[in-house]
């Protein structure tokens, strides 16, 4: 069977347009126009893509955005003065570090350094913790981006078996714990696997959803899928292709062409998850501004 292709650019095109509705009403009502204040470290050239389309997809949505570019051999206090600055600054509701940071800075004190007030990629602790307890909070990226996707293709979680690949704690770790919610979007079965897991395929055609995010180009593989499965792959990773322009390809973590003849529907890369979390990132956004009003 051929499996659908899960379209996340189609879907996020969606979500960022309930996004800059939501911009003009709360303008409309004398609010606040959002803010994101985006923080770049060094010139890695995909960070340095992904902070120039979040730039774009806030002006589309109506928002403002800056992007605060330090060079790569930026010291640890003078990033912390910077988003100490970020923090009391009332033009800018969510603030966006992007990852990863150079050596010489330790990523865990950046994230908790800024506000959990913007902490609209939702990686702070306190966002993290509110979000196990099942309160309410800005949900972290990309899990959020997976949980979107399937809710909007007709693919809820709820009662089904989710296996995850993978264990990091921007993807895997939020992402199991906010399918394993009590709340719409959640209600599964979750099984967290990773590189110390033994049996690995047995226990992934166990999933009616299969998600793959440990950054292993093509680790999943075909005979690792049940007939039927839901797939989503949240792998990017940069291949060698000398056929291409660029000398390289993109792809996911899946070996899609093979798992795609068994899946009922799958994601795919690029085009899937990367754009729902800058979707996601928005509307977080646009939630922290109009808590302002509400305080």
């Amino acid at each position: 069977m051929a499996a659908r292709i899960l379209n996340g650019n189609e879907i996020a095109a969606d979500l960022r347009a309930e996004v800059a509705e939501g911009v003009t009403s709360l303008v409309a009502s004398g609010g606040p126009q959002p803010g994101l204040a985006a923080v770049l470290v060094g010139d890695d050239a995909a960070s340095a893509v992904y902070v120039r389309n979040k730039g774009r997809a806030c002006s589309e949505a109506g928002m403002h955005s800056e992007t605060f570019h330090l060079p790569a051999d930026t010291g640890q206090a003078d990033l912390m003065d910077l988003i100490a600055g970020l923090n009391a600054d009332n033009r800018f509701h969510g603030i966006l570090v992007q990852l990863p940071l150079p050596d010489q800075i330790d990523e865990a004190t950046i994230i908790e350094s800024i506000a959990p007030a913007k902490d609209v990629d939702g990686l702070h602790p306190i966002s993290q913790g509110r979000m196990l307890q099942g309160q309410p909070t800005f949900l972290p990226c990309t899990p959020a981006g997976v949980q979107q996707v399937l809710l909007r293709s007709g693919y809820d979680p709820a009662g089904k078996h989710v296996v995850i690949v993978g264990r990091s704690n921007i993807v895997g770790k939020p992402l199991a714990a906010l399918l394993m919610q009590r709340n719409p979007g959640g209600n599964a079965t979750v099984t967290v696997c990773h590189t110390r897991t033994r049996d690995l395929p047995d226990i992934t055609r166990q999933a009616d959803i299969l998600v793959a995010a440990m950054g292993v180009p093509g680790a999943v593989t075909a005979d690792m899928v049940r007939e039927g499965a839901v797939v989503i792959d949240v792998g990017i990773n940069r291949v060698d292709d000398a056929s291409r322009r660029r000398g390289y390809r993109l792809v996911g973590d899946v070996d899609y062409d093979a798992v795609a003849a068994k899946a009922e529907a799958i994601t795919p890369v690029p085009g899937g998850i990367g754009p729902m979390t800058i979707a996601l990132l928005l509307s977080n956004t646009l939630d922290a501004a109009r808590r302002t009003v509400s305080v």
